[in-house]
């Protein structure tokens, strides 16, 4: 009995190359995870990820004194519905000219979740927090949340960063926390709970959009999230606006501007792209800076005072991150060289 031959003549192999050449004998559970491998791979190391989430830090700093603006013009519950209002907007009008279509249904769990942590949870605790606290004060949640952002993705994702890193990342923690706890005077505020709540759930947020990142745009993670949350964030304008008086001024607007467009879309699309190239645990230590970053820009723009031990602790921090981030890459190298092809 005659066999037909069947296979593809060798100059076609050879015109497609080796690859081609192996095509037709991968199985069936190799086809289904080539099918199912991102449609959109990030970076796994590099300097540019490294800025991304540099420029996110700089953005999340200027939040609490642009929130602080926003509450001369709105009332708490009123100026994080308008944010959330305005930045889904925005959002959607860049999802909508790029044409992007809907998720797939797999990532509506993880975008409820960054919706719950990042566009709603944390605006709306640290804008509570804020009516009774400083932004000095307030600062200490961003000085335990590149910790807890640590902790969370390695369990989330399961990066398993090294010894060094975890040395590097609790001695930046506890810099922080001992130099905006002095800074405040050392009290506790009755805001404090909010503030311990806007922790987790930002950290919770942040490692699940880190995760996303590595599967979609950073920016359609954000977009998406956003848009998700805009039912519940017009209902809440409408509801709070009669409620809370509006005394509109420049650094209302300015301020509810700059929370909507800087910190909920273009700080958390660089960020989510940043943790997508070098992943969720370096990236969450960049954040080290941002408590100082925020005296900083406290101290220009609402006049309050910081103490003379600012550079000594902003001297302390940059070697911490400069020890995160050494760490990682060395942890990365290593990985990549275990790797057999």
């Amino acid at each position: 009995m005659r066999v037909e031959n069947s296979a593809i003549p060798s100059s076609a192999i050879a015109a497609r190359g080796p690859a081609s050449a192996l095509a037709p004998t991968l199985s069936a559970p190799d086809s289904a995870a080539a099918a199912a491998a991102p449609a959109f791979p990030a970076p796994t190391t590099g300097r540019g990820g490294t800025v991304l989430a540099g420029l996110g830090v700089v953005a999340f700093s200027l939040t609490f004194p642009a929130t602080a603006w926003g509450l001369e013009s709105f009332g708490p519950w009123s100026l994080v519905a308008l944010r959330s209002v305005l930045a889904a907007v925005i959002a959607g009008s860049f999802l909508l000219a790029a044409r992007v279509p809907l998720p797939e249904r797999r990532h509506w769990a993880g975008l409820a979740v960054v919706a719950g942590g990042v566009v709603v949870g944390f605006p709306l605790l640290t804008t509570l927090a804020l009516q009774t606290s400083t932004t000095s004060h307030a600062a200490v949640v961003v000085g335990l949340l590149p910790l807890t952002t640590a902790v969370l993705g390695s369990l989330r994702t399961g990066e398993r960063p090294s010894r060094a890193f975890w040395v590097a990342a609790l001695a930046g923690a506890a810099i922080v926390i001992v130099f905006t706890v002095g800074q405040s005077g050392g009290a506790l505020t009755s805001g404090d709970l909010y503030l311990f709540g806007a922790l987790l759930v930002c950290a919770a947020g942040y490692t699940e959009g880190g995760r996303l990142a590595r599967l979609m745009p950073g920016w359609q993670v954000i977009g998406w999230a956003l848009v998700l949350c805009l039912p519940l964030a017009v209902a809440g304008s409408a509801v709070a606006l009669p409620l809370e008086p509006v005394h509109l001024n420049a650094h209302g607007v300015l301020g509810l501007v700059w929370v909507a467009a800087g910190s909920a879309f273009f700080g958390l699309y660089v960020w989510y792209r940043g943790m997508a190239a070098i992943g969720v645990a370096r990236a969450s230590q960049l954040q080290l800076a941002q408590p100082l970053l925020t005296l900083v820009w406290s101290f220009f723009l609402l006049g309050e005072e910081v103490s003379a031990s600012a550079p000594v602790a902003a001297v302390a921090v940059l070697v911490c991150i400069a020890a995160t981030q050494r760490a990682g890459r060395r942890r990365t190298g290593r990985e990549s060289r275990s790797v057999r092809p």
